[in-house]
């Protein structure tokens, strides 16, 4: 969360914002608690900001009730259009625009890259709390929830509310042979990525993530669009809005830099090799 901070005052200032002189910002981090959430929003929209720049379904979903008028961007958030954050990513038409990160066929990249590292695979799971990430079923249905037949490898969902959830889905799946996990893009799995790598660790199990800052936390292997490059990119739709453009008139924007992360160590413990090929292509491998 702290990269993403300095990212967002990175890009706001090479357009000449500087925090306590000519712009000022309030900050607040909801961890992914649903209660400090609302209570945040009900706080911010009561103070009528100029703008609110936020992240996280959760957080726009507060918000887009909350106001209609405070004009508000987005970033690091997955189905904006099909959450009816916007109403065409063209043209969003209200005054929430922004910056997404994931769209359905970066599932099917998840499975690919794990099968890569992780050969014997034949299961896989897709980890994902439907009250924070309701996406992920539509997803999986337009994905079909059949990998191409050359990855040879099946692809269920695995929605959890809690950590027993998490608990239970990643023992049960360890008990399966040649099982992996693909730990989605989620601020509740993010926030609970400790007790995934504990128990991925436990029980021998490959996991793909989706943040780069996680494998070097310990985790095996990521893959996704580079959270700090689109906070970072979203500063300027933060500077065109206090210069008079209307949210309803900027579309909204995908990544255009994704990261794969390698950490050899957690390989060598699960008893993996990473391919050299794989190797070559990451932005950051981790003896």
């Amino acid at each position: 969360m702290l990269a993403r901070v300095v990212a967002f005052r990175q890009g706001l200032e090479a357009l000449g914002w500087t925090e306590n002189r000519n712009i000022q910002i309030e900050h607040r981090y909801s961890g992914g608690d649903l209660g400090r959430i609302q209570a945040y929003t009900t706080e911010l929209v009561r103070s009528a900001p100029d703008l609110i720049a936020a992240s996280s379904t959760p957080i726009i979903a507060a918000l887009k009730q909350a106001t209609d008028t405070i004009p508000i961007v987005f970033s690091v958030v997955n189905d904006p259009l099909g959450q009816g954050f916007v109403s065409a990513l063209s043209r969003p038409g209200g005054n929430i625009t922004g910056f997404t990160f994931i769209d359905f066929p970066l599932i099917g990249k998840w499975a690919e890259i794990l099968k890569e590292i992780a050969p014997r695979v034949r299961r896989m799971t897709l980890l994902f709390n439907p009250d924070t990430s309701p996406y992920y079923p539509v997803f999986l249905r337009e994905f079909g929830s059949a990998p191409p037949a050359s990855l040879g490898v099946e692809l269920s969902a695995s929605p959890v509310h809690d950590e027993a959830g998490i608990e239970a889905t990643i023992t049960a799946l360890a008990r399966e042979p040649d099982a992996g996990l693909i730990a989605a893009a989620d601020v509740f799995v993010n926030t609970r990525r400790r007790l995934i790598m504990a128990l991925a660790e436990r029980h021998r199990l490959p996991v793909i993530y989706p943040f780069r800052q996680f494998v070097t936390e310990g985790a095996l292997i990521s893959y996704g669009p580079d959270a700090a490059d689109i906070v970072r990119r979203s500063a300027s739709y933060v500077d065109r809005i206090l210069k008079g453009e209307k949210p309803a008139d900027l579309p909204v924007q995908a990544p255009t830099r994704f990261e794969l992360a390698i950490n050899l160590k957690t390989a060598r413990a699960l008893g993996l090799t990473a391919p050299m090929i794989l190797q070559m292509t990451a932005d950051e491998v981790i003896e």
